[in-house]
């Protein structure tokens, strides 16, 4: 009995294995329709890697979307932190260059001090009382600094030193109510006229030039500088430019309206005419037999203290 039982397991495995290699090369033949067993594994097979393909892709789009949008959230902030920072060094470079500029500018006027020892400086603060327009700058004794010494950038004069200290010096500048601050000056062109620095039109913001002989002949455009005379301001020293001239009441004298070469609400760096031989008394252009003899009254004319 167990023999048989073992035959018939043998004679039913090679009946197995013949069917399945009767069915493996059944269908590797080439055929133009698949049976219908073929059929239904393939559409069971087929229904459900669509069933579960689309949610997985449409999962997977969704998982690639969001990360190609925080990629690029990221890469905009960087872009837009790389904009600000080149912003930033724009505006430092055009500052740099404008402050480069201006350097040149005053380095250039070194030239025109003459029996002077140009001292840079930078404007540490400025008095807001218009009456006594003032500035503080960042030299002062111990740089050689001492009361009376011009103050100018590189477009024109500006005023002069009133206060010292160790480290730091008050300027007055020209642009000023103070009816005793005076400069003498001289107009430049084809006739020449000499004349005094006197007081500040606020509402035009211009500087009034005084005690202009009358029989001299100026007019707008011409320059004004500094006469040099009295040892204070160096001479030539560009003060403005002439917009108006008009007559006294009693036609003996003119006086004329200038427009200022530097710009006095934007002082930043300024250079201080040190001297190199005499001390001055603060006068400027007052007391000497040369400006008497040119200037309008033949009297004292100075630029106060």
């Amino acid at each position: 009995m167990p023999q048989f039982f073992s035959n018939k397991r043998l004679i039913l495995l090679l009946v197995g294995v013949i069917v399945l290699v009767a069915l493996i090369f059944f269908s590797l033949r080439d055929r133009d329709h698949a049976n219908l067993p073929e059929q239904i594994v393939k559409d069971v097979v087929g229904f459900g890697q669509q069933l579960f393909s689309k949610p997985a892709h449409y999962i997977t789009d969704l998982i690639d979307d969001v990360d190609s949008l925080l990629n690029t959230y990221e890469e905009n902030q960087r872009l837009r932190a790389r904009l600000v920072e080149y912003a930033a060094v724009q505006a430092e470079l055009s500052d740099i260059r404008k402050e480069n500029e201006r350097l040149k500018d005053i380095v250039g006027k070194e030239d025109d001090l003459r029996d002077f020892e140009p001292i840079h400086a930078s404007v540490l603060a400025r008095n807001p009382d218009q009456w006594e327009e003032k500035i503080v700058i960042d030299r002062g004794e111990t740089h050689g600094i001492q009361k009376n010494m011009a103050v100018m950038t590189a477009q024109g004069l500006i005023g002069k030193v009133v206060l010292t200290t160790p480290f730091t010096s008050t300027v007055q500048l020209l642009a000023t109510q103070d009816p005793d601050y005076r400069v003498s000056a001289l107009v430049v062109g084809k006739t020449e006229a000499f004349g005094l620095v006197e007081g500040y039109d606020s509402e035009r913001r211009e500087l009034i030039l005084r005690r202009i002989d009358a029989s001299f002949e100026i007019k707008e455009g011409q320059k004004v500088i500094s006469s040099g005379l009295g040892g204070i301001f160096p001479k030539g020293l560009l003060i403005g430019e002439i917009t108006e001239v008009t007559t006294d009441d009693f036609g003996l004298t003119k006086q004329a309206h200038i427009k200022p070469a530097a710009d006095f609400s934007m002082l930043e760096h300024v250079i201080i005419a040190k001297r190199k031989s005499t001390e001055v008394d603060g006068s400027d252009a007052g007391n000497t037999d040369e400006a008497k003899d040119k200037t309008a009254d033949g009297g004292k004319d100075g630029d106060g203290s």
